[in-house]
């Protein structure tokens, strides 16, 4: 599917985020001069197309005081991986869960969760929350820790 003009307009109108704003598609479509049904169209139409994978927020925990931040990595049976990725994913102190190929014999963590909190202790206590939720499919897992903010962002036009 080729963008229109409209499409490279939205795009170009929210690739550094949307209006902080209870209506964001009105606001944008008071820029661009359409109908905030036709943003919601638009956007719609592009994520079925698969243009873009999502619509949602990028929260900067540092400046939310999560400073502990770490990505808890899992080997996990290839077979209840699935089930369990689904399972953590839901924690309310995991913002993203999923599962990456494991390369042998490197690297054999399959389950990759981001946990949040203030102190590394307290990230510590809810990644024992997730090895008591996994129980023996808790294969081995680590803890690696932010060092530093990686520059976050959405779809970018390039002409």
């Amino acid at each position: 599917m080729k963008l229109d003009n409209l499409d490279r307009q939205i795009i170009q109108a929210t690739q550094t985020g949307f209006p902080l704003n209870s209506k964001p598609y009105h606001v944008i479509a008071e820029q661009l001069n359409v109908t905030p049904q036709e943003i919601m169209l638009r956007f719609q139409r592009m994520l079925e197309m698969g243009i873009i994978r999502r619509i949602g927020a990028i929260p900067n925990h540092y400046k939310l005081g999560f400073t502990a931040n770490g990505m808890s990595v899992w080997n996990v049976s290839d077979e209840v991986v699935d089930e369990y990725g689904k399972k953590i994913g839901e924690l309310p102190f995991v913002s993203h869960c999923y599962r990456r190929p494991r390369h042998l014999p490197i690297w054999h963590f399959n389950l990759f969760a981001m946990v949040h909190g203030k102190t590394r202790k307290e990230v510590e206590e809810k990644i024992e929350q997730i090895a008591l939720l996994l129980g023996e499919n808790d294969l081995d897992h680590q803890i690696l820790y932010s060092t530093k903010i990686l520059k976050k962002t959405g779809l970018r036009l390039i002409d």
